[in-house]
């Protein structure tokens, strides 16, 4: 099964990376509910394939990735946008999925082609919740 998620996701989100990611905020400042529904969303964040974290009310959660909890004392909002947008600017072996980069994408699923996994709204609204996983 784990190398058939691997699999699964070196399809959808293997990437070159791209230079500069933003520091500063997308757009307003998201909203924690908002970005927790992402995290939590099997179909848009896809997040708990890969990490676990403070999701009671979902049984099967992943461990391929770090735990998110604590996530928000240890990375500062910036680091935690960077690591939403380009992944591979500080792991270039990582498996996470740029979720804000639509240029320069390699083995993307059709559906997915020309367009970033996330807006910046809602890359904005993970990056509000994941600033919040605190413990």
């Amino acid at each position: 099964m784990r190398r058939a998620l691997l699999a699964a996701l070196a399809g959808l989100s293997s990437v070159v990376p791209a230079q500069g990611a933003p520091s500063a905020s997308l757009t307003d400042p998201g909203a924690s509910v908002r970005g927790r529904a992402i995290v939590a969303d099997r179909q848009l964040g896809m997040c708990l394939l890969c990490h676990r974290g403070p999701f009671p009310e979902e049984p099967t959660q992943g461990d391929l990735a770090p735990d998110l909890r604590g996530v928000g004392k240890r990375y500062t909002e910036a680091q935690l946008r960077q690591r939403i947008v380009d992944p591979l600017q500080i792991n270039s072996a990582t498996i996470m999925p740029s979720y804000g980069q639509s240029k320069g994408l390699w083995r993307v699923a059709p559906a997915l082609r020309g367009r970033p996994l996330l807006t910046a709204e809602q890359i904005e609204d993970v990056v509000a919740f994941l600033t919040t996983l605190r413990d």
